[in-house]
């Protein structure tokens, strides 16, 4: 298996947060804050934050690229050849809370993990993707992000959207709500398939054509009039968003764990949101469509 190309990849990643503000802030209006870290143990990262603008509510753009001697007990438990080994981790993730109700939520991930130690071979993998979080449904927006979704994947092999997008279904799941968080899109981890460049590949795929999937439903939805109804029940459905982030996600578990900034790894959750005890929605209202028509898994392609 051909070695990993750290550089390469760390190089494309900052320029692709640097292509996702620049579109996402020319939506707004406004700019991204950029705030650089360090962290304590290895390395460090650029966050860049965009508060309340005209269509972002909240939004973070990421990357980070970390290292370390050593991993933490909840890495190497499932992974037991990990252990002994020094790390690097380095992505880019976003999630994106616009202001309007019928602009979904997005969120994004690729990223890239190595471990070695001397006379070994190194273990590495990529892993990312990216889903679509409505709060009104809208077939066509789904329709589009899916099949966005399924032609950045088409020159890796015919199995791999369908994997992908399994995948994602099954990951964005809240198991105790025992409903899913949007309508899904890709999600892979553990990708060395086909080799370094092969993968490498995959993963700027997947990255490369996330604007090409949201900014679309962004443009068609942000200027959309709407009411404190709508607004209250985007607030509720962020509550779904916040609960998935801090009980299941592993990037932000992983981040947590391995010591990273808290500041950057919490930017995912929103600004504002609502938890209201046992609400159910209106019997064949536009809220209780999304439940039944846009929450359960299906093939949208």
């Amino acid at each position: 298996m051909s070695e990993p190309d750290i550089q390469a990849v760390k190089s494309y990643l900052l320029d692709l947060q640097d292509r996702i503000c620049d579109a996402l802030a020319i939506e707004d209006g406004d700019r991204f804050r950029e705030d650089s870290w360090d962290r304590p143990g290895g390395g460090g990262g650029r966050t860049r934050v965009l508060e309340e603008g005209v269509v972002i509510e909240k939004g973070g753009v990421n990357f980070s690229h970390v290292y370390g001697d050593g991993l933490p007990p909840s890495a190497t438990a499932s992974r037991p050849e990990l252990a002994g080994r020094s790390f690097e981790a380095m992505g880019v993730s976003l999630v994106i809370h616009p202001r309007n109700p019928y602009v979904p939520t997005s969120h994004a991930n690729v990223r890239l993990f190595v471990a070695q130690k001397p006379g070994a071979e190194p273990v590495w993998w990529f892993g990312g993707g990216y889903d679509l979080t409505p709060y009104y449904g809208f077939e066509e927006d789904a329709v589009h992000w899916h099949r966005t979704a399924k032609e950045a994947c088409a020159p890796f092999g015919e199995d791999i959207h369908p994997r992908f997008k399994q995948w994602c279904d099954d990951y964005f799941y809240l198991k105790h709500r025992q409903e899913a968080r949007g309508v899904g899109g890709l999600f892979f981890d553990d990708f060395n398939q086909g080799g370094f460049d092969n993968a490498f590949a995959l993963m700027r795929a997947v990255g490369d054509s996330y604007l090409d999937a949201y900014l679309p439903i962004m443009q068609k939805r942000k200027d959309t009039d709407y009411g404190e109804r709508e607004r209250d029940f985007q607030l509720y459905r962020r509550g779904r968003y916040v609960e998935f982030n801090l009980v299941y996600d592993r990037g932000t578990l992983f981040g947590l764990q391995s010591g990273g900034r808290t500041e950057s790894i919490l930017m995912s959750l929103p600004a504002l949101v609502r938890w209201r005890y046992d609400w159910r929605p209106e019997p064949d209202s536009a809220e209780e469509k999304l439940y039944t028509d846009f929450l359960p898994a299906r093939d949208w392609v």
